[in-house]
């Protein structure tokens, strides 16, 4: 079994009202942090190279004395949490709720809280993180830059090799969009239902080097498109390389980010196991000699936006044939194709089972939308969006663990297991 960790984006929101707030240096102590996509490079989930009880480390991540990382984003209205590397589903539930319990202890020494949805129903002009970095983003990038509050979740899963990394990336390309419809946890944007299930998708796709990719073939190949960016001159650097999957270079692993933040933890750590099977599967079928699927890249945006349109609400492009079909189904024959990893793994039932959740009860997006409209005649003045927001925090928060309950990660639990 493949370890896998990961990051959470989350917003800091005022309790009462629901709007966010540009408390992100206040929570982190007032440190000079920067984003885990700085030009320094990324940090994987967890402490791989760290004394875990530094409070601060080169990554610029500020971690307590349980060695839950907490770092800031683009905007000060957002905070980001990482896991340490995990084994199973359990573990890294628990830490994912650690995780949370971590940032919203932070937010609430200044009186606000913090929300795992994936863009602010309310309406606001953000704020941009002190960084020179940031400030020279701010410039390059106008408006796109400006209005990027926008919450992520990012999947690390580790790999034997960079060439193992690449092989994963090929063959995973096609499948992640189900992966977007799952997660779809942003449907208001500036005030407005956007009419998309993730609209945060559509807004992170303004970067120039977001979304699919093409197939690489070879980890050289790999590395000569990101030369070609770099040398574009449209990216300031390999911190800016956004597309949905990528290998981290700093650490053994690829991360996969095409999945809105998730208002419920129980549903991260769903998708976190649907993507380390995902990786696993795409190993075995390279190690046998199994090509990736030639998909074209414009086929997979397609695929991107529907899922980013439609969640679980209508349908998806099947990832065999990218067709039309009913969003269940896809979702489904997802988790039949990874069927013999998770079984292997211990975590067909359970995968099962959650996904059989989220379809009946419906995404992040979907419960947003049924809070706002009972809300929406006692709470005109706002349009309801402040319920949504506080239904959020409560969701958020719902079984939150004390970091200091969680189980240590051994050591030896941070390199793959045989």
């Amino acid at each position: 079994m493949r370890t896998f960790g990961v990051e959470e984006e989350l917003l800091i929101v005022h309790p009462e009202t629901g709007e966010p707030l540009a408390l992100a240096d206040a929570l982190l102590s007032g440190r000079q942090v920067a984003a885990d996509d700085s030009a320094d490079g990324p940090h994987a989930p967890g402490p791989h190279t760290r004394d875990p009880h530094t409070l601060e480390t080169e990554d610029k991540t500020v971690y307590d004395d349980d060695g839950m990382g907490l770092s800031a984003e683009l905007k000060l209205e957002q905070i980001e949490t990482q896991t340490r590397p995990c084994l199973e589903y359990g573990q890294l539930l628990d830490q994912i709720r650690a995780g949370r319990t971590l940032a919203d202890r932070a937010a609430q020494k200044h009186q606000a809280r913090v929300a795992a949805l994936a863009t602010s129903p309310l309406g606001l002009n953000s704020h941009t993180t002190p960084d020179p970095r940031y400030a020279r983003m701010l410039e390059r990038f106008g408006l796109t830059a400006q209005e990027q509050l926008t919450c992520g979740f990012h999947v690390h899963t580790y790999i034997d090799s960079p060439e193992e990394g690449v092989a994963v990336l090929d063959r995973i390309r096609d499948k992640l969009a189900v992966l977007t419809a799952l997660s779809a946890n942003s449907p208001f944007w500036n005030g407005v239902p956007t009419g998309f299930e993730s609209y945060r998708t559509q807004a992170w796709n303004r970067w120039p080097t977001s979304g699919p990719a093409g197939i690489y073939g070879t980890y050289p190949a790999y590395r000569r498109v990101v030369t070609r960016l770099l040398d574009s001159g449209v990216m300031l650097d390999e911190g800016m390389l956004y597309f949905d999957a990528r290998l981290s270079r700093n650490h053994p692993t690829v991360e996969v980010r095409v999945a809105d933040v998730c208002l419920r933890a129980e549903d991260a750590a769903l998708i976190a196991c649907l993507v380390r099977a995902l990786v696993e599967s795409a190993g075995r079928e390279w190690r046998d000699g199994v090509d990736p699927a030639p998909v074209p890249t414009v086929l997979l945006r397609m695929a991107s936006f529907q899922a980013s349109s439609a969640g679980l609400s209508g349908e998806l492009l099947d990832f065999g044939n990218f067709r039309p079909a009913r969003a269940a189904d896809v979702v489904r024959s997802l988790v039949d194709y990874l069927a013999p990893v998770l079984d292997e793994q211990g975590e067909l039932a359970l995968v099962r089972q959650g996904v059989e959740d989220i379809i009946a009860r419906g995404t992040g997006s979907a419960e947003q939308r049924q809070v706002r409209g009972k809300a929406l005649v006692a709470q005109p003045e706002d349009a309801g969006l402040g319920a949504v927001v506080k239904h959020a925090v409560r969701v958020t928060m719902r079984d939150a663990l004390d970091p200091s309950e969680v189980e240590a990660v051994p050591e030896l639990l941070r390199v793959r297991q045989s």
